[in-house]
């Protein structure tokens, strides 16, 4: 942990975090909606504080870890990208996918929750790609 760059695991976490508030808000906010069964009336209700907090903390979890992973490697903007990515394409889909099969939970539902984490790591790539694991 020593040699990941604290700044660009913060950015990288808000970076991740803003891509789930533009996916689940304008994108595809009521879609998801939609297809998980939440009323409007629930997503007023809930405490969004306390989601949205734990929600960041979750983001800096992944950015702290992915800040890790690239630490260790001699990483060029294309490798960055391709770590980052892969990660969600080769193992976060995949979970996803597998629980929505078990769950019966709709292909659009996976595609907006699969598409997201893409999104999401794709993101901090970006951010470690720009300013150094």
């Amino acid at each position: 942990m020593a040699n990941a760059n604290l700044l660009a695991i913060i950015v990288a976490a808000a970076a991740g975090f803003l891509v789930g508030g533009i996916w689940y808000g304008p994108l595809f906010g009521k879609a998801w909606q939609h297809e998980i069964g939440l009323s409007d009336e629930e997503i007023k209700s809930s405490n969004m504080a306390k989601i949205f907090g734990i929600t960041f903390l979750f983001s800096l979890l992944s950015a702290v870890f992915l800040g890790h992973l690239l630490a260790h490697f001699d990483t060029d903007f294309q490798r960055t990208m391709m770590i980052s990515t892969g990660i969600a394409i080769g193992f976060i889909a995949p979970a996803i996918g597998t629980n929505y099969l078990f769950g019966r939970k709709s292909g659009k539902l996976f595609a907006i929750d699969a598409g997201y984490w893409i999104v999401f790591y794709a993101a901090m790539g970006l951010v470690f790609a720009l300013l150094g694991a």
